[in-house]
């Protein structure tokens, strides 16, 4: 049994999807105009760690999750710019050139955190017709109307907007509007754009034709209609950080089921922010902090999950170097420890230390039939009832420990370990190798000369161009990797 905190209910309770022993989840994606932040992606470790809990489980989930590609304006009360648009202006590039790069650059972020990419992931330039047929229908169901040339959602219809109930400030501040711009096309202060016209916005880069003239669609649209578009008209779980929760998720609640006319999703999983001595963390703010940086300082991008992970994900949670450093020690005892255990286990015959495919390091895992049944049972009780209470990491890495020290021999241990990393992800059962080892030496002499130019770039603080030569080796299957004793690199 699952008990997880429901946002809608603001209770814990059971969680019992729709469909028995299926799982349909959504997650909202990123705007892929920047780099995702270290608070970003604080998000998406937890909601990792929820879908592999399921997994754990036994459940077969369905995840989703949409690229915002178009649409999400700099101002949360559909005013300002396209998102999008402010990146390609900053960069001199074409949206599309911007979107796939920042892209790519978000799944490599993740692929170094272990988040799992979901099982469907679309962009919301390519749903368009879906957007269309739900304003028409919503139009046709008097939930929507046209002023301005635009469309808007009607929120006068509904008996309850704010279903989300109160707020706290930090949730409401991104949906303050009593301090923007108004826009008089609205009936209310709280209706939201469905659909953008040629009439507000000439110079938008990305336009579609319509019934309503050429245009594109709001921001809060494109996830009620990928959502359904793979996950059929009912939904287990919705993810997203807490900024989330007002005005984008209630919007999304108001227009789905006016559309669908019944209850959409169940359950709102939302994890809080990260912050760091001077709040939140916001890319409009411009006080960012990338897995590239944390990199580039030394820091094991597995580290910071465990630094995720020993907070709960209702929590805010502040971010400094001290507590990341601390983190680190921490993690790195936990991972010499396992490994010992791991090296045990192997010269007992217990377990084989297997070579990764791409000449990158090795794994450890142990023999079949080596574990002792009873006390691998034990602990993976023990190691699911925590996950159970609202997906308590910090007592799932509590019950990681006990197991370490508990009495029963390495294989059993190690047999664990490599359970409990299923959700946990933190890589304690891999040893990558030194950087350098299994390439042809004239493609070698071509990757070190690359290095050197990435260090000149970026000791220019050209970082554009290091930023390609570390995506143009990538695309060569080389990975860099910046530590506090200089680059390493090692296929990808």
């Amino acid at each position: 049994m699952i008990r997880l905190y429901n946002t809608l209910t603001k209770t814990v309770d059971e969680f019992v999807p729709n469909v028995p022993g299926k799982v349909a989840m959504y997650t909202c994606g990123p705007t892929v105009y920047h780099y995702a932040h270290i608070g970003n992606l604080r998000s998406y470790i937890c909601e990792d760690v929820l879908e592999k809990t399921l997994r754990y489980a036994g459940y077969d989930v369905k995840r989703v999750m949409n690229i915002t590609d178009v649409g999400h304006l700099s101002d949360d009360a559909d005013n300002g710019e396209d998102k999008m648009v402010k990146g390609a202006q900053r960069e001199h590039k074409t949206v599309m050139e911007i979107a796939k790069f920042y892209t790519d650059a978000f799944f490599e972020d993740c692929r170094k955190l272990n988040i799992k990419r979901p099982d469907v992931v679309e962009p919301a330039t390519s749903c368009i017709d879906e957007f269309i047929n739900m304003i028409s229908v919503l139009l046709e169901k008097g939930y929507a109307y046209r002023s301005g040339e635009n469309v808007y959602f009607d929120t006068s219809k509904l008996d309850e907007y704010f279903v989300f109930g109160n707020q706290n400030e930090d949730e409401q501040m991104v949906g303050v509007r009593d301090d923007v711009t108004e826009d008089t096309n609205k009936r209310n202060k709280n209706d939201f754009v469905l659909w953008f016209t040629k009439s507000k916005f000439e110079d938008q880069a990305l336009k579609w034709d319509s019934p309503w003239g050429v245009g594109y669609p709001g921001w809060h649209i494109e996830c009620s209609c990928i959502s359904m578009k793979h996950l059929g008209e009912y939904m287990d779980i919705h993810c997203g950080g807490v900024d989330n929760i007002f005005p984008h998720h209630t919007n999304e609640i108001a227009q789905s089921e006016s559309y669908l006319g019944h209850k959409w999703c169940n359950w709102w999983f939302h994890v809080h922010h990260l912050n760091d001595r001077e709040g939140k963390m916001s890319k409009s703010k411009g006080n960012i902090l990338t897995v590239s940086v944390l990199e580039e300082k030394g820091y094991d991008p597995l580290a910071y999950r465990f630094f995720c992970l020993q907070s709960h994900y209702r929590k805010p949670l502040e971010f400094s170097y001290d507590a990341l450093d601390n983190a680190v020690a921490a993690y790195d005892r936990l991972k010499n420890r396992v490994l010992a255990i791991a090296e045990e286990a192997v010269n007992a015959g217990k377990a084989v230390k297997t070579e990764d495919a791409h000449g990158g390091g090795h794994t450890y895992k142990a023999s079949d039939g080596a574990a002792d049944a009873a006390v691998f049972e034990q602990y993976k009780t023990k190691f699911i009832e925590a996950l159970s209470a609202d997906i308590n990491t910090s007592m799932a890495i509590t019950v990681l420990m006990e197991t370490l020290k508990a009495d029963t021999d390495a294989a059993t241990k190690l047999a664990l370990v490599s359970s409990f990393e299923e959700v946990l992800g933190l890589g304690l059962l891999t040893v990558k190798e030194e950087a350098g080892s299994g390439v042809d030496p004239e493609f070698e002499k071509y990757i070190l000369e690359q290095i050197e130019l990435r260090k000149a770039a970026k000791k220019e603080k050209n970082f554009a161009e290091a930023d390609r030569i570390r995506a143009e080796l990538l695309e060569k299957g080389i990975a860099l990797e910046d530590t506090r004793e200089g680059v390493k690199w090692h296929k990808a």
